[in-house]
């Protein structure tokens, strides 16, 4: 897996979450404490997904992003099946849940 790719527009966001079959968007701010510290305890482990293409999107210099994606709070998790949202997770991640939660959907892909 390649990582974290960060992405600098809306528009690049939105034509990923539609050409990938499972996405998963973090969102964050330079400003924030809890992005910093979240940002690398989940890198590992959404790396170890193969079928997971990952990005991440800095909200203060994409304002738009907060409003496409009714965000109220960073770090914001989100996962895009065939692009529509199947998961998020807001302010305080739930490492042990978002790891179930993704073996759950990426297993369900693989039936």
């Amino acid at each position: 897996m390649e990582g974290f790719v960060e992405v600098t527009s809306l528009e690049e966001a939105k034509q990923l979450i539609q050409a990938e079959n499972l996405l998963l968007m973090f969102i964050y701010g330079e400003t924030c404490s809890v992005c910093h510290a979240v940002l690398p305890q989940i890198k590992p482990m959404i790396d170890s997904f193969d079928a997971i293409k990952s990005i991440q999107i800095n909200h203060e210099h994409v304002p738009a992003v907060a409003s496409e994606f009714t965000v109220f709070t960073v770090p914001v998790v989100l996962l895009f099946l065939e692009g529509k949202e199947v998961l998020r997770q807001a302010r305080f991640i739930d490492r042990d849940l978002l790891k179930h939660q993704l073996n759950t959907i990426t297993t369900g892909l693989k039936n």
